[in-house]
């Protein structure tokens, strides 16, 4: 994010101010919770297309990843300032001069954008659905949040760093009353999952220095950064096996770890003293969900033709 310079006293302009909102949501990331909802909710009800879908994906495309990206932004703020991947693309960071107005004012965001979606969406639901959504928000919360932070709970951070993105694609087949122990279900699931912490733990490396100066754990402070590339590296590795149990043509999407687990493992040597090289894989990492979410909608055409 770039900082615009702000007088003390002075109230930036309702540009300024719904641009420092919009960063704190990382846009570049939208598409990898909303992606998980549409596709899943898709896919379930063989594309059917109504309210609840509509809805569904644009809460899960801008309000919730400024719930969980905005609330991240203003309780790691301390120190998000002594990282230097903060500031762009991995993460806004306000001016300091203005901090705690900008901090407060997407705080304020995260509540009036999402409460509306949500008091829609747990009218839509049964129990189980209004469950799972509520789960998922406290997941999102409970990682940043005071008290809670899990974030800051090793091994557990990695998890509920996954579910991030599982969710919504949990919350959409519990909202349409799929079976989740189907066979074209449950290996999508747990290898999600598997995916998701890994991504979690390989992009924890890289801070491995900066997390231990300022106190704050992680899988990869307890573990070090070359076994956690290691476990990594094995996460990926048995998702890509789980995907394999899928039915043809879906048993194809067991390649698509791959590619994540050659980047990760190509940092096998990586120790916690040189741990910032890492990021170079993080970056790749980024651009990578792009190409793997598109396979994945080919993937998903040749299913729905099947």
């Amino acid at each position: 994010m770039t900082r615009v310079a702000v007088e003390p006293g002075a109230s930036p302009g309702p540009l300024v101010a719904l641009r420092e909102i919009a960063a704190a949501s990382r846009p570049f990331s939208w598409i990898n919770t909303a992606y998980p909802f549409a596709a899943g909710y898709l896919v379930a009800t063989g594309g059917r297309i109504d309210a609840a879908l509509v809805v569904g994906t644009l809460y899960f495309l801008v309000p919730y990843n400024l719930l969980m990206y905005g609330v991240n932004d203003v309780f790691d703020y301390a120190s998000d300032l002594r990282n230097p991947r903060k500031g762009g693309i991995e993460g806004a960071l306000a001016d300091p001069a203005t901090a705690r107005r900008t901090h407060r004012r997407i705080l304020w965001a995260c509540v009036v954008t999402n409460v509306p979606f949500l008091a829609w969406m747990l009218l839509q639901g049964d129990a189980g659905a209004n469950l799972t959504l509520a789960v998922v928000v406290f997941l999102v919360v409970a990682y940043s949040a005071p008290v809670l932070r899990f974030k800051e709970r090793p091994f557990l951070d990695s998890f509920t760093s996954a579910m991030h993105f599982v969710g919504p694609l949990l919350y959409a087949l519990v909202l349409v009353g799929a079976d989740l122990g189907a066979r074209s279900v449950w290996p999508v699931l747990a290898a999600f999952v598997l995916w998701g912490a890994a991504s979690h733990a390989f992009g924890a490396v890289q801070d491995v220095q900066a997390d231990r100066a300022g106190g704050i754990g992680s899988v990869a402070t307890v573990i070090g950064a070359h076994r956690t590339v290691v476990v990594a590296s094995a996460a990926y590795l048995v998702a890509a096996l789980l995907l394999a149990f899928l039915p043809w043509p879906g048993w194809l999407a067991a390649l698509l770890p791959l590619p994540y687990l050659v980047n990760v493992a190509s940092f096998w040597s990586v120790r916690d003293e040189d741990c910032e090289r890492a990021n170079a894989g993080w970056r790749r990492f980024l651009w990578l969900n792009l190409v793997t979410g598109f396979l994945v909608t080919m993937l998903l055409i040749g299913i729905t033709w099947t």
